[in-house]
């Protein structure tokens, strides 16, 4: 690992930036006392950032708000998907009104996963994976972030990118299956330790080192 990046992601913490990932982290360990209607938001909202943009989803979630993804028909679904300039809107939407099975999200995953435990909140994403149509390993590790649990990684291209350059990983792999995945997974596991966070922190922090600002 180079030490431009130590030096960096510290400096950073001193920032206001740092004061921004704390409050967004708190805010994710609230949904602990939010409705399942909530939860059910942000699995919709990650179903949607699956090869798409993260900004656009938030669009789209702040159009249909938890209502809309529990009770709109798949067609006004895909209309407000499209016309946010998202991408796959059509499959997106049937993927959000089949999730509809899985609404008593909270309720399952809070049986799972534990606070601070990765081995069960691993289990807890592979629930997902297998369950919610739409949504794989990062999507998953994406969605337990939102709602509190912060230790998973979330192995988008940002994060790829800056392990790769930063000679964490020796290469960007073409295709994330989950045995090179959970590989990947293990270096950032174990350089969060180094940095004394959660997961969830260091994300922020190489996120916004490539994308230049932090979302959700």
């Amino acid at each position: 690992m180079k030490n431009e990046i130590i030096k960096q992601i510290k400096t950073l913490q001193t920032t206001a930036l740092g004061k921004k990932i704390n409050k967004k982290l708190k805010e994710f360990s609230s949904y602990e006392n939010k409705s399942e209607a909530r939860w059910f938001s942000e699995l919709c909202f990650c179903i949607l950032t699956a090869n798409s943009k993260a900004i656009t989803a938030l669009s789209v979630q702040k159009e249909l708000g938890a209502k809309g993804f529990l009770n709109y028909s798949e067609k006004k679904i895909a209309l407000a998907i499209k016309n946010n300039g998202h991408r796959f809107h059509n499959n997106k939407a049937k993927y959000i009104v089949e999730a509809r099975k899985h609404k008593d999200i909270k309720k399952v995953i809070t049986k799972i996963a534990k606070k601070n435990n990765y081995s069960s909140q691993k289990q807890a994403r592979e629930f997902i994976v297998k369950n919610i149509k739409g949504i794989g390993l990062k999507e998953a590790s994406h969605f337990l972030r939102n709602v509190g649990y912060f230790q998973l990684s979330i192995l988008d291209r940002h994060i790829l990118n800056v392990m790769n350059e930063n000679n964490i990983i020796k290469e960007k792999p073409k295709y994330l299956n989950e045995k090179n995945y959970l590989f990947i997974e293990k270096r950032f596991l174990d350089l969060a330790k180094k940095f004394r966070m959660s997961a969830a922190k260091l994300d922020f922090y190489f996120w916004y080192i490539k994308a230049g600002d932090v979302l959700k």
